[in-house]
């Protein structure tokens, strides 16, 4: 979450006192990490907060994500909630940007999950999924097919000409998929470590909700998979694989299809951080506090799941 756009403390001051319950500020500080949004710790006389100004995303799309967030924390997951000002909206304007300030929940990431930790994160995920069948909006996956096409576009002159060809090679692959069978609903759509917070053995908080989107829910567990369950090599760790697959399927069984579509899936998701990553490195928007992930990562993931993937450790598919 980097810092993009820097409020005074006197206009952060004077936001909450004049549109907030939530009593005087007492301090904030920008939070680094993440590439998309302005964000900040809030403190208050009667709280504590995470305040996000939006830089690059639409006014008109942000509804979706604040009411899923809100959608979900009343169905019991550990979401963060939105804070509605005095004319009872969740959206406002600060520094000339979209802002929404929300419950900043407990607990701190995980950087080294074992097979337990996997294992709640696949049921954590399978309830935000079944959850997610009832919000009544919807909204595309920002960072689906036409995005990654677009900025594939966008990056092609500037990789060297081997990652060009993979690139090329991968999109073809992946406009070959057929995901028309697959169940689809609400995705988190960037489910990592930094993104869940823990107190001792429990999840604590899931955050950073501004990639979610429609898209076949097969996607969001490879996303996770790919991140919570890799080795420093890029390869899979089987027995966290099976630990979260198990105990997502216990809560809402995969289906043939997505048996099916999992190789493929894999390779998808490693394909939308490698691109993100890399239009972050060669085309970087200007900030105070910018953090850069490297984007050959996750090229070496996808080309790692080129190679092998073991199909779903599940036996009792639905069809």
């Amino acid at each position: 979450m980097s810092v993009f756009t820097l409020p005074s403390e006197e206009a952060l001051a004077h936001w909450l006192n004049d549109g907030y319950a939530i009593g005087q500020l007492a301090g904030f500080e920008g939070i680094a990490g993440g590439v998309q949004n302005s964000n900040f710790f809030v403190t208050t006389t009667l709280g504590r907060y995470v305040l996000t100004l939006f830089e690059d995303i639409s006014r008109a799309d942000l509804p979706y994500y604040l009411h899923l967030m809100a959608h979900l924390a009343r169905h019991g997951l550990p979401v963060p909630a939105p804070v509605a000002n005095r004319d009872n909206e969740y959206l406002g304007t600060l520094a000339g940007k979209p802002a929404v300030l929300v419950s900043r929940l407990p607990g701190a990431s995980e950087a080294k999950p074992n097979a337990a930790h996997c294992a709640r994160i696949g049921s954590m995920l399978a309830g935000l999924h079944l959850a997610g069948h009832s919000y009544g909006r919807r909204q595309t996956n920002p960072r689906g097919p036409q995005w990654r096409a677009r900025t594939a576009a966008l990056l092609r002159s500037h990789l060297p000409a081997s990652e060009a060809a993979l690139l090329d090679a991968e999109l073809r692959f992946q406009a070959d998929t057929d995901l028309s069978r697959l169940p689809a609903g609400a995705i988190h759509g960037d489910l990592f470590r930094d993104n869940v917070l823990w107190s001792d053995e429990f999840i604590s908080g899931v955050i950073d909700f501004y990639f979610a989107g429609h898209d076949v829910l097969i996607f969001d567990i490879a996303v996770t998979v790919n991140d919570w369950c890799g080795t420093p090599a890029g390869e899979l760790d089987q027995a966290h694989v099976e630990a979260l697959l198990t105990a997502y399927h216990a809560a809402r069984p995969f289906t043939q299809a997505e048996h099916a579509a999992w190789p493929a899936m894999l390779r998808a998701a490693a394909l939308r951080f490698w691109l993100s990553r890399a239009i972050d490195r060669y085309l970087p928007r200007a900030g105070e506090l910018v953090m850069v992930k490297d984007p050959g990562e996750y090229r070496d993931i996808l080309l790692q799941r080129m190679r092998s993937i073991p199909p779903l450790p599940i036996s009792d598919l639905k069809r």
